[in-house]
């Protein structure tokens, strides 16, 4: 009884949509590394501490269920406690993805959150390859919590515009 109970219950509910991402392309839209240290003729051996900004965009493309996600890094690297500044670091690294059977609301969130998840390990070994090859340790990054930095953002907004009704 309990089980055709439970075909019943199975068929009458709605099929939720599956979701479909597929990476169609990554790319470096804009690389820039400036090795601040060396222009200045300086050597010798200091500590770095590395400051990271991360801003993530996305935008519809003309083809249907395609869209272009962007995570741009800037990394700030100082001598340890001087002010002496070693490297800056500007990546923009895109990824192209065609998204099916997400829901309108979540759609955002998804590209803001999954698609930046499946970019970053690509983005982390350029970084690391580009400082090393600047002549620092390479630089490894520690994972980004994209939820957390998507829920700071909606945060942010929500402030702003409380700030404007004011």
């Amino acid at each position: 009884m309990a089980e055709e109970d439970a075909k019943e219950n199975t068929a009458a509910a709605p099929a939720a949509p599956q979701i479909q991402m597929r990476v169609l392309g990554q790319f470096i839209r804009d690389l820039s590394f400036e090795n601040v240290m060396a222009q200045k003729g300086v050597s010798g051996d200091v500590q770095p501490e590395i400051s990271v900004q991360v801003n993530l965009d996305a935008k519809k493309r003309q083809v249907e269920h395609q869209y272009e996600v962007s995570v741009k890094l800037n990394l700030k690297s100082k001598a340890k406690g001087m002010e002496d500044v070693l490297f800056l670091c500007e990546i923009d690294y895109c990824g192209l993805f065609h998204v099916e059977g997400v829901a309108e609301d979540q759609l955002h969130p998804f590209l803001m959150i999954e698609c930046p998840r499946m970019l970053f390990p690509f983005l982390r070994r350029i970084v690391s390859d580009v400082t090393r090859d600047g002549g620092y340790p390479p630089v490894n990054l520690d994972n980004i919590d994209f939820v957390a930095l998507y829920r700071n953002e909606l945060m942010r907004r929500q402030a702003e515009a409380q700030k404007a009704e004011a």
